[in-house]
């Protein structure tokens, strides 16, 4: 084992004499309070230390040593519900150990309790010829998930004996043997943060994730196993999207990361998902949910471990044949991270002071979601959906972690301070957001919802664009001066923003909405502009079609529960059909 000396102490960059022998990012421990560290350069015999803890106090001279390990993340039975920080030290485990809510210096706290005892059921048995990634049993972590235990990375070969029953973590279920003899295996296993879960290969998305959110779904949906990034400004709504995505998306099990956010934002998350009924199971929302609390309070450089903590994680999960979304909350605090250790170890810096390695570690990152066949002969698929905020300075989206995300996700949910402001809920800005994700995704939408779902959705974006331009020129001579035809555009592209993109997230209606109901929706909205090109040909009154009765049961559609979705559809279409009659009739109400 690898011992040193600090030679100097820089914030959270320790410089260590000595330690020839230790490898790049070892885990360390420094000093006689055993902070906890990982070395991110070497040069001859002297690691330069991330430490991962509050600094303060140390002084040349004192002890380091390397635990000739990699950062790890202990995986098992027991992370659903749990509340780590950013390098998995449960936050509840020591509290109770240190018997206080301030996280204490040097505290050693397994991440995954060593007492409880889980009850395995082997669904494998002796003599079974085993590979990485088989299952070998189950055990029911939640009411709402149950972990599937597999084969380690790396091992291959027989079952010599294995028996269902209630086992600690670390207890040993089965024992395999191998060509280089036996091996112990216990229902956790470890694996080094930086190095990606391998897989068997890699699927082409094909289907989204539908989340309910109907600017998401319809205008720019995001796959499952894709790629999202919600950049905005201060109070835009991205931690709110994020909640409900966390909610209502259609996955399995949902990994939050709290990247270097305020404290009191965090405390909320931690407060109100144990409180949250998940849709899904009628369970805390919790009941599925790994929480990794790292906030702006906690040291810098621990912000740079828990994405990849995190992630590590959610990829255990997808392969398990789980679909996993993951919140990362917001990926600029972990840039800034790298910005602050780059700039202590002197480094070239890239553009604002950012290292010029920024783009590819996020690349690195966001190249880890996907959608798999996973290790093991039953090829399960498995997916992970990776959607992280940023948060530009100012809302500039031209600074270098906005645009080295851009160029990185194939999604793009632009939030908008002015919707925000106008109370206008989720506050993505349908002119600058997009998806590249709507050929892949087109298929399953027009196979499994309706043959012109795309189509319809085409159409409501050609008019939001037309009203875009058409209000320069209402705002230089005013609505009066637009034609007939124009206008009957303005007033449906101001249906669409607020009867279809508006949405009431604490309506129990309308905070979660169906495929089949946004179809309706989308319907609805261009069957009122269909209707009036019609009537305005046939000698109809602008005024009259502005001002239908049938427009505010259009509006009021949204709340409109789900199992009268297609009744009330109908009606207004028969609703709609009669009064542009009238109108193009001419008859006076």
């Amino acid at each position: 084992m690898s011992t040193g000396t600090i030679l100097k102490v820089a914030g959270p960059l320790v410089i260590a004499n000595g330690m020839r022998d230790a490898n790049m990012y070892d885990v360390v421990r420094v000093s006689s309070q055993r902070l906890i560290g990982e070395i991110i350069e070497m040069h001859g015999d002297q690691a330069s230390i991330q430490v991962y803890e509050e600094t303060q106090g140390l002084g040349p001279g004192e002890p380091v040593e390397s635990m000739e390990v990699p950062l790890s993340v202990e995986l098992g039975p027991g992370l659903i519900s749990s509340i780590y920080d950013g390098i998995q030290r449960p936050l509840n485990k020591i509290m109770e150990a240190t018997n206080s809510n301030l996280l204490s210096r040097g505290v050693e706290v397994a991440a995954l309790d060593r007492d409880k005892k889980w009850d395995f059921v082997a669904t494998a048995k002796a003599g079974d010829e085993v590979e990485a990634g088989d299952i070998i049993g189950t055990v029911q972590e939640t009411p709402v998930v149950v972990q599937k235990i597999m084969i380690p990375y790396g091992i291959k070969g027989r079952i010599k004996s294995i028996s269902s029953g209630s086992y600690t973590v670390t207890e040993t279920v089965a024992v395999v043997e191998t060509e280089k003899g036996e091996e112990n295996l216990t229902l956790m296993q470890k694996w080094p943060v930086r190095r990606g879960r391998p897989y068997t290969r890699k699927l082409p998305p094909e289907m989204p994730l539908v989340t309910g959110q109907r600017v998401i779904d319809a205008f720019f949906p995001i796959a499952k196993g894709g790629v999202a990034a919600i950049p905005g400004p201060f109070g835009s709504g991205k931690t709110v999207t994020q909640h409900q995505l966390a909610k209502w998306a259609e996955a399995d099990i949902v990994v939050y990361i709290g990247c270097g956010e305020r404290g009191n934002e965090m405390t909320d998350v931690l407060n109100e998902f144990p409180e949250l009924k998940d849709p899904r199971t009628g369970e805390s929302l919790m009941q599925r949910t790994v929480l990794i609390a790292n906030t702006s309070d906690m040291p810098v450089a621990a912000r740079e471990a828990s994405i990849y903590t995190g992630i590590t994680m959610a990829e255990y999960f997808r392969d398990m044949g789980y679909s996993v979304a993951l919140m990362a909350d917001s990926t600029s605090r972990w840039a800034e991270a790298l910005r602050e250790m780059s700039g202590r170890l002197e480094e070239m810096p890239g553009e604002e002071g950012y290292p010029a390695y920024l783009g590819s570690r996020l690349a690195q990152f966001y190249e880890r979601a996907g959608r798999v066949i996973s290790l093991g002969k039953d090829g399960r698929e498995g997916q992970l959906s990776a959607i992280g905020a940023v948060s530009p300075p100012g809302g500039d989206i031209s600074e270098p972690v906005s645009q080295a995300t851009l160029r990185i996700v194939k999604v793009f949910w632009g939030l908008d301070a002015a919707l925000a402001y106008q109370r206008h809920f989720p506050a993505i800005n349908w002119l600058t957001s997009y998806s590249l994700y709507l050929d892949d995704v087109e298929n399953w939408f027009n196979t499994n919802v309706k043959e012109d779902w795309m189509p319809t959705r085409q159409k409501l974006m050609n008019l939001l664009q037309d009203e875009a331009s058409l209000n320069e020129i209402v705002k230089m001579v005013g609505m009066d001066a637009l034609s007939p035809g124009d206008r009957l555009k303005m007033e449906a592209a101001r249906s669409i923003r607020e009867d279809f993109l508006h949405q009431n997230s604490f309506d129990e209606i309308d905070t979660y909405t169906s495929l089949n109901k946004q179809y309706c929706m989308m319907k609805l909205v261009y069957a009122f502009y269909e209707g009036g090109v019609k009537a305005l040909s046939q000698g109809g009154s602008i005024n009259r079609i502005v001002n239908m009765e049938t427009r505010e049961r259009i509006g009021r559609f949204k709340y409109t529960p789900e199992d009268k979705v297609d009744e009330e559809y109908g009606k207004i279409l028969e609703e709609l059909a009669r009064e542009f009659a009238d109108v193009a009739a001419g008859e006076e109400e």
